[in-house]
């Protein structure tokens, strides 16, 4: 599974830690997704959003 959100397609980043002494290692921040039931055209389905989206409203919630 490719960690993007299905709604605004938020991914994985990739920058860097950097040590005290400078040293630069590659390192990946993860998106936060939760696997939850939308609207889909109205019809509910499981997906997996960001919860950005879910706590701003962006996504309708399938009950």
């Amino acid at each position: 599974m490719a960690r993007k959100c299905t709604v605004c397609g938020k991914g994985t980043q990739m920058g860097n830690i950097i040590s005290h002494s400078n040293i630069k290692t590659r390192r990946r921040w993860k998106s936060n997704l939760q696997r939850i039931r939308i609207l889909d055209k109205g019809v509910p389905r499981r997906a997996y959003v960001c919860t950005k989206c879910i706590k701003s409203g962006k996504v309708d919630r399938a009950i």
